[in-house]
């Protein structure tokens, strides 16, 4: 078995090593704002000489694509919900203040 093979079905989280496989495992309606951000942080890269913002873009969307991944309509669902409370500024209808989360925790 060659380690191609052997990675292929290795069970696990998916480790999305590359930008493509980011990019693949979001769902299309992000898709647009990772290609911007991506465009970005490689411009700034070559601009630079340091990979130091590449790489922390790439994390920040490495644990997008694992959410999405998780669960993509619960993922969608989230999208939708903050684009409804950016549009009217209202918070969810099951939205819980800050002073009861505290209570409900204990802390």
């Amino acid at each position: 078995m060659t380690a191609a093979a052997s990675h292929h079905g290795a069970p696990g989280p998916e480790r999305f090593d590359s930008p493509r496989d980011i990019r693949t495992a979001l769902l299309p309606e992000e898709a647009p704002a990772f290609d911007a951000a991506y465009q970005r942080a490689l411009r700034e890269a070559s601009e630079t000489l340091s990979l130091e913002t590449l790489q922390s873009m790439l994390a920040n969307w490495r644990r997008i694509a694992r959410m999405t991944q998780a669960d993509p309509v619960a993922h969608r669902r989230m999208l939708q919900q903050a684009e409804r409370t950016r549009r009217t500024g209202q918070p969810p209808e099951d939205a819980v203040e800050w002073e009861q989360l505290r209570t409900e925790l204990g802390v």
